[in-house]
């Protein structure tokens, strides 16, 4: 659970890359429409998560820095017992101020008079305000049917002459380093998915359905993690289907001679772990499967090893296709080094964190608190293989930890387990 302080230290950090003489509004967001009286459920903005803590629609956290002074506020919605009765319990203003660590909490329905009385001067001798800051992350809903954008379009409209920032980017740049709290968030969340995917293994057997062992693994994950659910939609594909990046319809029966890939991930405070693993339905894997899949795994343990500061996911990138096209050059898989951009199709890494590919530059050196994720694979549709294994990987100060691996992924363990079953 990461501590109110911690937050209190984000927001300061964030005051610090804010101009003087301005002003931040940042929106928790609201949930979109589903169909006809449905909505999806509620997922909170990440930024303002990330500086508040709290995970509640229609909140708003607004940063005010005069003169090097700074104030912050949390509006949240009024009590209303009708809408609980329809929607359950929301988080009175004590209750807010104690996670957030934010003195000042008030209703969401002052909302105009602060915005207008902060950009107006109205709060300090120093005159009105010029630059506001929002959060300008595409598709951001922040109110019944108004988007991010709508707001701002709104705000030059009021205020003439006032320059709009966005402070997406400096929110961003906070998030990339994790400190130890967030580590211990995504142990928490990587423990969950370990048990999940040993509980899903189990169940893997020929005639199965593949939607029979993505159920298992989300049981085990919501279990154990009190209901907190999956970083993203799960992939459980078999056969063919391994060959498919993002496999999105789990209702194929395992094969007797099927691989089964698994890519999936528990979360933790919205912290997410995101691991893949490919094993063999029927417990041994094949001289062709395991020739494809000892590659991968080569693959990825060649970039746990060479992950670092100082060098990008573009760079790790470059050794992936390299070392991928090399061995199945020589493994007599493919006739030029060219062909593998037909059988390795999309990238080995991306950042992790409170969104499962958290935002992040490619071509940004990495730094010691990063969490990335190691996934090489090798997709053979004519041979209906596909392998994928993918670890979490927390950049240090003289290499990678990797999260994950307590998973299993050798060979030998992988048929050990099935052996032992």
């Amino acid at each position: 659970m990461i501590p109110f302080t911690e937050y209190q230290n984000r927001r300061k950090a964030l005051f610090s890359k804010m101009r003087d003489n301005s002003f931040a509004i940042l929106f928790s967001g609201y949930p979109k429409k589903c169909s006809a009286d449905e909505s999806y459920p509620f997922e909170v903005n990440r930024n303002f998560y990330y500086l508040t803590g709290i995970d509640q629609e229609d909140s708003v956290l607004l940063l005010y820095k005069v003169e090097g002074e700074e104030r912050e506020y949390l509006l949240i919605s009024p009590f209303d017992p009708n809408k609980e009765k329809w929607y359950g319990k929301k988080l009175t203003i004590e209750e807010a101020g104690t996670i957030s660590g934010i003195r000042n909490v008030l209703l969401n329905t002052s909302l105009s008079t602060r915005v207008d009385n902060a950009i107006r001067g109205a709060y300090s001798d120093y005159g009105p305000i010029r630059t506001v800051y929002l959060d300008l992350e595409r598709e951001n809903k922040i109110a019944e049917g108004t988007y991010i954008e709508d707001y701002r379009r709104s705000l030059e409209t009021v205020f003439h002459g006032i320059e709009i920032l966005d402070i997406y980017g400096d929110i961003v740049s906070l998030r990339l380093v994790k400190s130890e709290n967030e580590i211990a968030e995504f142990r928490s969340a990587i423990e969950a998915t370990r048990l999940g995917i040993m509980a899903a293994m189990a169940r893997i057997a020929p005639g199965k359905k593949e939607y029979e062992i993505a159920d298992e693994f989300h049981h085990v994950i919501n279990d154990i993690s009190g209901y907190q659910g999956v970083a993203f939609p799960t992939i459980l594909a078999s056969g063919v289907h391994t060959t498919c990046l993002h496999y999105p319809t789990p209702t194929d029966t395992i094969g007797k001679e099927d691989l089964v890939l698994m890519d999936l991930g528990s979360r933790c405070g919205y912290y997410c772990a995101d691991v893949s693993r490919t094993v063999p339905a029927n417990g041994k894997f094949n001289d062709l499967q395991r020739t494809i899949y000892q590659i991968v795994l080569n693959c990825n343990k060649m970039i746990a090893k060479a992950a670092k500061p100082g060098l990008t996911i573009k760079d790790l990138q470059n050794l992936t296709v390299e070392f991928l096209a090399s061995e199945c050059l020589e493994k007599g898989l493919i006739q030029t080094k060219e062909e593998i951009r037909n059988y390795y199709f999309h990238g080995v890494s991306h950042h992790i964190g409170l969104d499962t590919h958290d935002p992040g530059s490619r071509d940004v050196p990495l730094q010691a608190g990063n969490v990335i994720s190691d996934e090489p694979g090798l997709y053979f549709k004519d041979l209906k293989i596909g392998v994928r294994i993918e670890d979490d990987l927390l950049i240090t100060e003289h290499g990678a930890e990797v999260l994950t691996s307590s998973i299993l992924k050798e060979i030998d363990d992988i048929e050990r387990f099935y052996s032992n079953r």
